[in-house]
């Protein structure tokens, strides 16, 4: 089962950055959503490719017109948080409140009950469980915040296996969607969105994809945007992470998905029989 997926955010928004934090620095940078997320509407046209897009409350809030744009093209929404903060370092107060916030807001926009959430870079580690619990007591029945390996932020190497399960919380359920992991020398990583995806060459991606049961990819449109500028105060590996091959990441996505088929996140739960899926007690 493979699963196509997008992170519907500026192209602004990288984490952990002084200079890209909060919403105050956000003022500093031009807008690109409208036309980067129209360049990944057409490229799922032309391919009759269907996909979930998670999206930032802060982005329906202020500009409506690319989610309802979205939503009226058919496509699967779910949430991405409210304003793109790590998860750990946040308290379950003001978590709470910012994921509470965002579900409203989507919601509010496209008229429909948002079932799904993915934290912002997968920053729910084993130590906030608790916002797994949150998310089931504010409604979300699909969670793909969990990322089984080592990673700059974020990161859960400690959940295993990487597959679609079922989270056992105080008696509380969650269908939870990690992102794949594959094992090289008895160490995970990963190669189904970003940065990853985008380092690897697609020869590469192919071998594994053919030996993975399960693919959950994570893609954001700045990932497809080379013509983006360039964000002066990141590191040097961070530039690097973030800039590298923009101009071929989308034709290497339209060869992946011509080799191998994918769905949305709505027709995996609609085709998993959850009766006989492993749960994961946390």
């Amino acid at each position: 089962m493979n699963i196509l997926t997008f992170d519907i955010e500026e192209w602004f928004h990288i984490l952990d950055n002084e200079s890209t934090k909060t919403e105050r620095e956000w003022k500093n940078y031009e807008v690109r959503i409208h036309k980067n997320t129209d360049r990944i509407l057409e490229f799922l046209n032309n391919h009759n490719q269907k996909a979930t897009f998670f999206c930032l409350g802060w982005i329906a809030e202020k500009y409506p017109e690319v989610i309802k744009k979205i939503d009226a093209q058919g496509y699967e929404i779910g949430c991405h948080s409210y304003k793109h903060q790590l998860v750990y370092e946040q308290n379950q107060q003001t978590f709470n409140s910012d994921t509470e916030k965002a579900i409203k807001t989507i919601e509010d926009t496209v008229g429909k009950k948002v079932k799904s959430y993915r934290a912002p870079g997968f920053s729910i580690t084993k130590n906030e469980i608790w916002a797994l619990e949150q998310l089931i007591e504010l409604g979300i029945e699909f969670d793909s915040s969990i990322f089984p390996a080592e990673r700059g932020h974020g990161g859960f190497p400690e959940f295993h296996p990487a597959q679609i399960c079922k989270i056992d919380i105080n008696g509380h359920t969650l269908k939870e969607f990690p992102i794949n992991a594959t094992s090289i020398l008895s160490k995970n990583f990963v190669f189904s969105g970003g940065g990853y995806f985008r380092l690897f060459p697609y020869p590469f991606i192919k071998y594994f994809s053919k030996k993975s049961p399960y693919i959950m990819t994570y893609f954001h449109p700045r990932d497809f945007d080379d013509k983006q500028p360039m964000i002066k105060d990141l590191s040097t590996i961070r530039k690097f992470k973030s800039y590298y091959n923009l101009t071929g990441a989308l034709n290497k996505l339209g060869h992946w998905l011509q080799d191998f088929n994918f769905i949305d996140l709505n027709t995996a739960n609609q085709t998993i029989d959850w009766d006989n899926i492993n749960t994961v007690q946390l």
